[in-house]
């Protein structure tokens, strides 16, 4: 029998556009999202070739559910919590299909160029706060 060591590893260059200073980086909260809400190619890539999770990307303004605590995509129409901005999604997030949570980590103090959201963002819009963003 010959058995045959085989290692694998996996790096990624993390795309921030909208980060517009490193301020707050150092003070995230760690957050679980409920997958359930985000939308297939609007807030993650499905699985691909090589790639067999799901891929939520990073800058997404999120809300808080009030009935779970878990995090969901921020909607100023929302009657569920969700509608009180608490900050954007720092990290890519890479889930199993069918999954209904994932670990994530909130960016909720800090500087962002609101122009390079994913899907965008007019700060106006934002009504209800419990995040500590400075928008340029």
């Amino acid at each position: 029998m010959d058995l045959q060591l085989t290692t694998y590893s996996e790096s990624a260059t993390a795309d921030r556009p909208w980060l517009a200073s490193r301020h707050g980086l150092d003070t995230p909260l760690t957050i679980t999202l409920d997958t359930t809400l985000f939308t297939r190619d609007t807030h993650y890539t499905p699985p691909s070739l090589g790639q067999p999770r799901n891929v939520m990307r990073a800058g997404i303004p999120l809300g808080r559910l009030t009935a779970t605590g878990l995090y969901g995509p921020w909607d100023a129409g929302a009657t569920d919590g969700r509608a009180a901005f608490t900050g954007v999604l720092l990290a890519d997030v890479a889930f199993a299909p069918g999954s209904g949570h994932a670990g994530a980590a909130l960016l909720w103090h800090g500087v962002i160029a609101a122009a390079h959201v994913p899907g965008g963002l007019d700060p106006a819009a934002i009504t209800a706060s419990t995040a500590q963003i400075h928008f340029v």
